[in-house]
């Protein structure tokens, strides 16, 4: 989607792209998978986890953070990362919606 075309769609609608653009790909779902199963930690943490150089890492991060999906706070020198709840609650009730309207169609 161009940069020049988001206006022509709903918050809701830029919102979700983002959110999906975020998650298309491999590294941020692991990254994502690691936080569910540790509840929060430190960036080193992930480094040591996945195959993948420290700044790669803090990239993938970045991305995650600005699509809501995962929120840091500063403890020291370091960055303490856990999932941010609400953007998920925002997908569950999107996707629920989805198929709901999709179980009462009949389609194809």
């Amino acid at each position: 989607m161009g940069a020049t075309k988001t206006e022509h769609f709903t918050t809701k609608q830029n919102q979700i792209a983002t959110i999906a653009k975020a998650l298309g790909h491999p590294a941020r779902i692991a990254i994502i998978e690691y936080l569910l199963k540790v509840n929060e930690c430190i960036c080193g943490d992930i480094v040591n986890e996945l195959p993948l150089a420290q700044p790669t890492v803090s990239q993938h991060l970045k991305e995650l953070k600005n699509a809501g999906l995962i929120k840091g706070n500063i403890e020291g020198n370091a960055i303490c990362y856990c999932i941010d709840e609400t953007t998920f609650d925002l997908l569950n009730t999107y996707f629920s919606n989805i198929i709901a309207v999709t179980k009462e169609q009949k389609c194809c």
